[in-house]
């Protein structure tokens, strides 16, 4: 497979400099692309790289994953309008311990073949690097004008940042430059990849390795990925969508690929899965012969899914989408644990009930209409169980007085309440 080739045709190359199809064609190359690691977890907004990586050696190249510890402590300016929080030693190594082991789900890390993934971590190369020999060794080599030039340094500088541009961050461009001359001189890397926000920080790389020794090095840069309404890619309400179950559970992480939009779901089906061209190709002609159908978003969702999480979960998560929006089952309803069933109804109408009155039983009309009002009156109640308008817990309520126990309960705690097709009611028995 050719690398920037199979980049193109999914729509994430931005910018690559001269040379560097021309590298690849040539010989095996090794490349990098770094990784912050300011949390236990990547999120979506990380897959793009993660995905590149992953291309890169599929085709055949080796690729290094760079967490940016060093870096990471500083932050980088780059369409940032603040400085992050700075990390300790110890929350980093969690950091990357954690991000190692999502990336061992995309790239093999463990094979004995010569294009085996390295995970590197700059801190280790700069945590006894002096300030006095940075700045003889490499602050040298590159000039305040050059620094000042780039687009990320000259925005924050022009005022969109509220506080300027502090040394620290001004000093991110030469750090990223060095890990390259670093990696150049004790990994071979020729190569470094990122996004487009990147390219000045890359380029610095390239520029120090050209100045230091005469080397020459390569930038290949992939598009910010956006919405098609021009909102940012992988913010939801109620924040980033994660990669780790703890912070994202797989039902909700499905949803969020389920529920693109159709022009969104054919970019990212080419961007996020390793679908090949001609069954993306049939698939966006399958989807515009029916879009109702959602065939493009089922299969990016099923992908991704499978590829983060697994087939497991993936099933897991089409059979707690079936509870709300299809023809599930009592025992569907009875196999989520509490936080799948949390996600699926989260928005629906709660009442809270005293577990106390369940262990007596009670008829259900009471129960809905005095202890929750999930009924204006006992008579609408009656009327709607006698018209098979009624379900607890996905089975029909055969009798508006049926008693209610805690036996009942869904995980020992909930109800579940139906009216008519469309309308939940959960009850929590406290």
């Amino acid at each position: 497979m050719n690398f920037v080739e199979e980049l193109r045709w999914r729509g994430m190359v931005h910018d690559m400099m001269p040379g560097t199809e021309e590298l690849l064609a040539k010989e095996q190359v090794t490349a990098y692309l770094g990784i912050d690691p300011t949390a236990d977890s990547l999120h979506i907004g990380h897959l793009c790289g993660v995905m590149i990586l992953r291309h890169f050696q599929r085709c055949g190249h080796k690729p290094l994953a760079l967490i940016g510890g060093a870096t990471g402590m500083i932050g980088d300016p780059s369409g940032k309008s603040a400085e992050r929080n700075l990390l300790d030693e110890e929350t980093l190594r969690h950091n990357q311990a954690c991000i190692k082991k999502q990336l061992a789900k995309f790239l093999d890390f463990e094979s004995d073949v010569p294009n085996r993934a390295e995970l590197v971590n700059n801190y280790d190369w700069m945590k006894e690097f002096s300030f006095l020999d940075f700045v003889r060794e490499v602050g040298k080599h590159i000039t305040v004008n050059y620094m000042m030039a780039k687009e990320s340094v000259k925005k924050r500088l022009n005022g969109e940042a509220r506080d300027g541009l502090s040394f620290t961050e001004f000093t991110y461009q030469l750090l990223q430059g060095y890990d390259f001359l670093h990696l150049y001189e004790t990994k071979g890397c020729k190569l470094q990849m990122g996004g487009s926000d990147q390219w000045g920080n890359i380029t610095t790389g390239t520029e120090l390795i050209r100045r230091t020794n005469g080397g020459e090095a390569y930038a290949l840069t992939c598009p910010l990925i956006t919405k098609a309404d021009g909102g940012k890619f992988g913010k939801t309400e109620s924040g980033n969508i994660w990669l780790d179950p703890r912070y994202t559970s797989p039902y909700k992480f499905y949803q969020f690929w389920l529920n693109v939009s159709d022009s969104d779901a054919e970019r990212y089906i080419k961007i996020f899965t390793s679908l090949d061209k001609a069954e993306i190709d049939g698939l966006v002609a399958e989807h515009n012969e029916a879009p109702h159908l959602r065939a493009l978003q089922k299969r990016l969702a099923k992908e991704v899914t499978v590829m983060v999480h697994s087939e497991e979960d993936y099933n897991a998560a089409v059979d707690a989408s079936n509870i709300l929006f299809g023809n599930a089952t009592s025992d569907a309803l009875r196999k989520l644990d509490e936080d799948t069933l949390l996600a699926v109804f989260e928005g629906v109408p709660q009442f809270e009930i005293s577990r106390d009155a369940l262990t007596e039983g009670v008829k259900a009309v009471d129960l809905f209409v005095d202890n929750a009002a999930v009924f204006a009156s006992k008579g609408e109640m009656r009327k709607l169980v006698q018209g098979g308008g009624v379900s607890l817990n996905k089975e029909k309520l055969a009798a508006f007085d049926q008693v209610i126990t805690t036996a009942d309960l869904l995980d020992e705690k909930y109800l579940l309440v139906q009216r008519g097709k469309k309308n939940y009611y959960l009850i929590i028995a406290k």
